[in-house]
């Protein structure tokens, strides 16, 4: 498959022109190396996973990185977050935009680092596994069973790779060695199942001492894996939305998989018929379609600016838009036929929210309005944002 142009082009083509460095995050397998390779084609490219580069590098940093052409891509800086140091003196001598694009996959140890030796120097940025706009629907599979099961990694379409297998590789190869090093997991096997245990879980409130008491470890050994499968881009949590109306709301955050193709390898999935008849198909779903309005804000260079709202009788409205002034109120059903019954919450929210919108998400392929709200298809979910 040739390129596949990705939203984010136009945000880092304008972050170049405004800041020295630009910072690109994103899980492995994103697809962030040739969007940065196909994007900026007359810069030069180092490649940080390679250990005699990293050993050359490390030996005498400023040497190196004088010795780069540039601009200049680095890639996979998080294996070497000693350099930044060196390029924040680069820069700061060569007072110009432009002059390096940054990748890394851990969020954690290095967005710390990032902030501390680059601050007001970069742009940061997301790259998220390809959108259903970027794929469009010639690419799509056209049921929601296979597009659960077959996900969103550049590689899977890419290379056309049969979806149970490309994510079983996917896990042992990068969520294996990448969390083990970073966590020393010492039980595997634990860990693997907890990591089902979360998947299993999509679209419902964290609650970690209950994962602690089921698998039979701490509640800080669950805190800590969680910590970095985030810094990860494994797992990503949606908060409540922030408001002022006191006790009735739940403050508990709601899970989801950064790719829903992975929640769906580690429960067990093999089959495309197998997704909706799953007990959990509503979750991946709304998984899906969460992670859809994500990937279409980041795209955009924005905050994520994402919630949801719970009152403690059970009162729900799925994903909020928080937009200044108007936010926009949206719940998501899978179901295939739109019922009046879906904005029975938004209806709800709306009577306490006087100044919000509201929309449907829903499986079914008509596209309509009413006075209430705008019914969408999930493959449209990025026009509302």
């Amino acid at each position: 498959m040739e390129y596949l142009p990705r939203k984010l082009a136009s945000e880092l083509h304008d972050s170049l022109k405004e800041y020295p460095v630009v910072t690109l995050f994103g899980p492995r397998q994103a697809g962030k190396t040739t969007f940065v390779r196909e994007e900026c084609p007359t810069f030069s490219y180092t490649n940080f996973e390679e250990p005699d580069t990293r050993a050359r590098a490390l030996m005498d940093p400023r040497a190196f990185l004088h010795g780069l052409p540039k601009p200049a891509i680095l890639d996979e800086i998080q294996r070497i977050p000693e350099l930044l140091s060196y390029i924040q003196a680069i820069v700061d001598q060569e007072k110009r935009n432009g002059v390096f694009v940054l990748t890394g996959s851990h969020q954690l140890e290095l967005g710390a680092a990032v902030s501390q030796s680059l601050a007001g120097r970069t742009a940061v940025l997301t790259l998220l596994p390809f959108s259903m706009e970027e794929l469009g629907d010639p690419l799509l599979p056209a049921s929601r069973g296979a597009l659960l099961r077959k996900g969103f990694l550049p590689r899977v379409y890419d290379q056309a790779q049969e979806p149970t297998r490309a994510y079983r590789y996917y896990f042992q190869t990068y969520i294996e060695r990448d969390l083990r090093s970073l966590l020393l997991v010492k039980d595997l096997a634990k860990f693997e199942s907890f990591l089902r245990i979360l998947a299993g879980r999509v679209g419902q409130l964290f609650i970690a001492s209950s994962i602690a008491t089921e698998l039979g470890i701490s509640y800080k050994t669950v805190q800590e894996w969680v910590a970095i499968l985030e810094a990860s881009y494994i797992i990503f949590f949606l908060r409540p939305y922030h408001t002022n109306f006191g006790k009735r709301f739940v403050k508990t955050p709601k899970l989801y998989f950064v790719e829903p193709g992975l929640a769906s390898y580690l429960l067990g999935i093999e089959d495309d018929s197998q997704v909706e008849r799953d007990p959990v198909f509503g979750g991946l779903f709304e998984n899906m379609v969460v992670v859809e309005a994500l990937k279409a804000r980041l795209n955009l260079g924005k905050d994520a600016g994402l919630y949801f709202m719970r009152d403690r009788n059970g009162a729900e409205v799925d994903l909020v838009l928080d937009r200044r002034g108007s936010p926009l109120l949206i719940e998501i059903k899978a179901a295939t036929t739109f019922h009046s019954e879906f904005t029975k919450g938004l209806k709800h929210f709306q009577k306490i929210m006087k100044d919000s919108t509201a929309s449907v998400i829903y499986g079914g392929d008509e596209e309509l309005k009413s006075e209430l709200c705008r019914i969408v298809h999930y493959k449209k979910t990025a026009t509302l944002f």
